[in-house]
């Protein structure tokens, strides 16, 4: 007999509690709490460059380096988050908490603008001799973006998660698809918060100052909070359930010390060690040797006289073992996504090319910066036409409620897309080069070309489809094959991937540098565009895209049917 491995439990709602809790009326405090945490955070990052290099003396390098290193740490730290929600605090515990450190970090931040002296000196107008950031300066400077970081970490993997627990009830015969909707309109509040950070914080800040500027997304995190705590009463909050991840350890020890036992006995009940009330009876075949754990043999030693394992390190629940089995098989697909968020990545390119070329648009000059507007602006358009428009549309021709592409299938059509993306990106470069050198400018890196910015928006609006696509399809792939006590892992996990993809994607851009510039050659990636080779920069990277994307169909072969497609074929 053969499980399936993602039989959820996710009556998040059951019968034994208040019936009033939870449901639709709890979405703008938890919407409200990640949107302005997000303006908040992501407000200040695109001019942090030059608050470390006029108020703290930092060179680009090594400014560059410190918020390369937060921004892997805001992601990276998702998995922290997650573990302490499933395995110790629940969900509603991290978020607070989370909401408390961001809110305390930009404070801190704020006040290094406020207070003179937590910032060095001006420079001598004499002498000009400029004194460097002491230690203490850098540790609360350092200590903010910690707190930040650590705040980051507790909200983003869990509201996504925290939101679905509200809204998620199996006795709901439209549950798929209010879940569908939960997360398509949860990605697009999330990507009008990034427009709002990326143009109007922006925009307080080049013009009204530091101290303005950190003051406002210290406001909005305190509302944020706020919001989150007012709506207190009306959640549900699921109770977290033993550790996680010291049950994939037991799961690994155990299967370790019994790797000598025969599993040929499989199909027979009574030698798996299982609760009463187990979501699996039996272990699924995949990752066979990890049934080992959960196998007893001797069932008056193994067992005690309450039904509990007398070493868990030797005995495992079936449910433990299939736990560290879905995270294990999702692994490989997961990692399809590095790529995706690397091609995001290398958009900081985008903004060298549109400093060098025409950027005005209906008398208007588009800031070079602004460009990733348009990505998250195609983002939110297209989820906004997807849930409201098309899904509708297919359900009405159709008859079925849960109909659109599966999870696997919007995955990789956003694998798909960046090739074209990058490639066309190659294409642009190439052109505005050779315009650049015909025009006499190969030595002046700062010439503006006679090309409109505009060549450039198809490629970013390409990677925005690219994202909802990917990024929604990786959520609800990893939310429906995981069991429910590992929500918040599925959502971090794809957060962790951003964090990888930073310091692959850096590692990339290191290595290029390196290696083409060998021997005095110009490298690919020179400050001088003119005489750089960014086309053929984009031209690897398009290699590399098809690359992952042939990897990815071979990781979904292996993978074999989800459990939705498993239930379409028994339904048809």
């Amino acid at each position: 007999m053969e499980n399936s491995i993602v039989e959820e439990k996710m009556v998040l709602i059951p019968k034994d509690k208040d019936p009033r809790k939870g449901g639709l009326r709890t979405m703008p405090f938890i919407i409200v709490n990640e949107a302005f945490e997000r303006v908040a955070s992501y407000g200040l990052m695109p001019n942090m460059i030059f608050y470390l290099m006029k108020n703290y003396r930092m060179e680009a390098a090594s400014g560059s380096t410190i918020l390369f290193l937060w921004s892997a740490m805001s992601n990276g730290l998702s998995i922290f988050g997650a573990f302490l929600s499933d395995s110790f605090m629940g969900r509603y515990l991290v978020i607070s908490l989370g909401s408390f450190c961001s809110l305390l970090g930009m404070i801190l931040l704020w006040l290094t603008a406020m207070i003179p002296q937590l910032t060095p000196p001006p420079c001598d107008r004499f002498t000009n001799v400029c004194s460097s950031a002491t230690a203490g300066q850098l540790a609360i400077l350092f200590s903010s973006f910690g707190l930040i970081s650590i705040g980051a970490g507790c909200i983003r993997p869990c509201s996504i998660a925290f939101g679905a627990d509200q809204l998620d009830n199996k006795e709901n015969p439209n549950n798929e698809s209010v879940l569908q909707s939960f997360f398509n309109w949860y990605y697009a509040a999330t990507g009008l918060s990034t427009i709002i950070a990326f143009t109007a914080i922006v925009y307080v800040q080049d013009n009204l100052g530091w101290k303005v500027g950190f003051a406002i997304p210290a406001v909005l995190m305190f509302f944020s909070a706020l919001m989150f705590l007012v709506g207190s009463s009306q959640y549900v909050k699921v109770k977290a359930s033993t550790s996680l991840f010291t049950g994939f350890a037991q799961v690994l020890v155990a299967a370790f010390r019994n790797r000598k036992l025969s599993l040929s006995h499989s199909s027979i009940e009574q030698y798996y060690y299982h609760s009463d009330d187990s979501e699996f009876q039996i272990p699924t075949v995949n990752l066979r040797c990890l049934n080992r754990a959960c196998i007893i043999t001797d069932p008056d030693r193994d067992v005690n006289p309450d039904g509990s394992a007398s070493n868990p390190w030797r005995l495992c629940t079936v449910d433990q073992v299939e736990s560290l089995k879905a995270l294990l098989r999702v692994i490989p697909i997961w990692s399809t996504g590095i790529m995706m968020q690397i091609n995001l990545n290398q958009n900081s390119f985008a903004t060298l090319q549109a400093n060098t070329m025409d950027r005005q648009i209906f008398n208007f000059e588009l800031p070079a910066g602004s460009l990733n507007v348009f990505l998250v602006l195609t983002l939110t358009i297209w989820l906004t036409f997807y849930d409201r428009i098309l899904l509708p549309l297919l359900a009405k021709f159709t008859g079925k409620q849960r109909c659109g592409p599966s999870p696997t299938v919007r995955i990789g059509i956003g694998l798909l897309i960046p090739i074209a993306a990058r490639g066309m990106s190659a294409v642009v470069e190439t052109i505005r080069r050779r315009t650049a050198i015909e025009e006499g400018l190969e030595d002046q890196p700062d010439g503006v070309v006679n090309m409109s910015v505009v060549w450039l928006l198809p490629p970013i609006i390409l990677l925005g489809l690219a994202e909802a696509f990917n990024s929604i399809g990786q959520i609800e792939f990893y939310y429906s094959q995981f069991p429910k006590s590992m929500s918040s892992i599925a959502v971090a996990i794809f957060t962790f991937g951003t964090a990888m993809a930073d310091m692959i994607g850096s590692g990339l851009v290191d290595v290029v540098d390196r290696v083409t510039s060998r021997g005095g050659q110009e490298s690919w990636l020179s400050s001088n565009l003119n005489k750089g080779r960014l086309d053929d920069y984009y031209w690897l990277i398009t290699v590399l895209s098809i690359i992952n994307f042939v990897y990815f169909l071979v990781c979904c072969r292996t993978y074999g049917p989800t459990k939705d497609e498993k239930e379409e074929r028994l339904l048809e």
